[in-house]
């Protein structure tokens, strides 16, 4: 059974730092690319855009846009990926639902995790 669950998220100052986690198990993650994507706020319609990856060997990119204040990392436990993204110098553009998962066949969605970021 595909598990992904995100936490972590919260409500933060402009400036301020968040780190989030998700706990993937279920779907060989482990030998997956693994990225965090965003939607942002106001519609369930809106797009999920990644803007954060992680290969199996640790091989990291990242969206322009949080390049320099975002870093993602991935760590294992038996059948379980975590996926960690710290967030440093948080704008009011980075809020919205964040979720992760592999980067292609995506079939499933967990909850996400919402960031809302004051200024």
């Amino acid at each position: 059974q595909v598990q992904l669950v995100e936490s972590g998220g919260g409500l933060v100052q402009a400036g301020g730092s968040l780190r989030l986690s998700c706990k993937a198990s279920g779907n060989n993650f482990r030998g997956k690319t693994m990225g965090w994507y965003r939607q942002a706020p106001g519609n369930p319609r809106n797009p999920r855009e990644v803007i954060a990856h992680i290969g199996p060997d640790g091989g990291t990119n990242y969206m322009d846009s949080v390049k320099g204040r975002f870093t993602i990392s991935r760590d294992y436990a038996k059948n379980t990926v975590t996926v960690y993204l710290q967030m440093n110098s948080l704008k009011p553009e980075d809020t919205g639902i964040y979720y992760c998962n592999q980067l292609a066949d995506i079939s499933y969605w967990g909850q996400g995790t919402q960031v809302t970021v004051s200024s």
